[in-house]
């Protein structure tokens, strides 16, 4: 089996699809996923001005095709605050999801976005923007929750960003990459000799990338059989059954932790 991580559904202002994304964008996104032989995939929305309405949206369209695409519910850190762990409730319990997604172009990621993911059992999907650093403090204060920081840490070719979270990889046991919109193909699989098989999800940032193209790049990789089964559906499988990051929890690791602000309760970030 092969899934694709990593796939947007765009959403207009009134719930319906906004192109070049929704109904058209995913289209042809699931004819090229099809063509490469991508059996399913991980669908949340685009940035929207209320992603109540944006994970309802996605959550129609993934009960149309359930034998095809996994939901994540997207959370505005900021926005949302003090009726996240309901988005999430409603999406995990009302429309199947299974992970949650949030990015740093919204807001930094609070002790809120991963409380609600400890309470429910699943991943976060939050894109840094290249503020990898970001990493340690989920890993010490969240070892439980499992994260994925997609893009190698950044979607804009920020190179020593992805460096840094190679080294995040080794380090940290809960946090995982994804491979899309990775450009630097030695820093991929540095990323997966390094940190380890275990540690990278196949991804395509559909379905502004081809999902042909960017599955192309793991086979590239020339993984054995097991390793190549990890990346393109066994990692995601894992995080989403809660088969990760249970063990490891300690009183410490639950307690709120200088690092987070206070109101809000933000993550701070000291930089790369």
């Amino acid at each position: 089996m092969i899934i694709d991580s990593h796939c947007h559904y765009e959403v207009g202002r009134g719930g319906r699809p906004a192109d070049p994304g929704g109904d058209a964008g995913l289209g042809r996104y699931l004819a090229r996923a099809k063509r490469a032989g991508i059996d399913r995939t991980v669908l949340f929305p685009g940035f929207h001005d209320d992603y109540a309405v944006a994970n309802r949206s996605v959550a129609r369209v993934v009960a149309a095709r359930p034998d095809r695409l996994l939901g994540f519910a997207f959370v505005h850190a900021d926005r949302d605050a003090g009726r996240i762990s309901r988005l999430v409730g409603t999406a995990v319990r009302e429309y199947g999801f299974v992970g949650i997604k949030a990015h740093r172009r919204d807001a930094p990621i609070t002790r809120e976005v991963c409380d609600a993911a400890r309470h429910f059992g699943i991943p976060v999907l939050y894109d840094p923007m290249g503020e990898v650093s970001v990493a340690e403090l989920l890993a010490e204060h969240y070892p439980d929750v499992p994260f994925v920081l997609p893009h190698l840490g950044s979607f804009a070719d920020d190179w020593r960003a992805q460096r840094a979270l190679v080294e995040r990889l080794v380090r940290c046991p809960n946090i995982h990459t994804d491979t899309s919109g990775v450009r630097w193909f030695d820093l991929l699989a540095e990323a997966v000799r390094r940190g380890g098989a275990e540690k990278v999800l196949f991804g395509s940032d559909g379905p502004w990338l081809h999902p042909g193209l960017e599955l192309a790049k793991v086979r590239a990789l020339g993984l054995g059989a097991a390793e190549e089964e990890l990346v393109l559906s066994g990692n995601l499988l894992a995080l989403v059954r809660g088969e990760r990051c249970r063990k490891r929890v300690s009183p410490r690791a639950r307690r709120p932790s200088a690092p987070f602000r206070r109101r809000g309760g933000a993550v701070g970030v000291p930089g790369p």
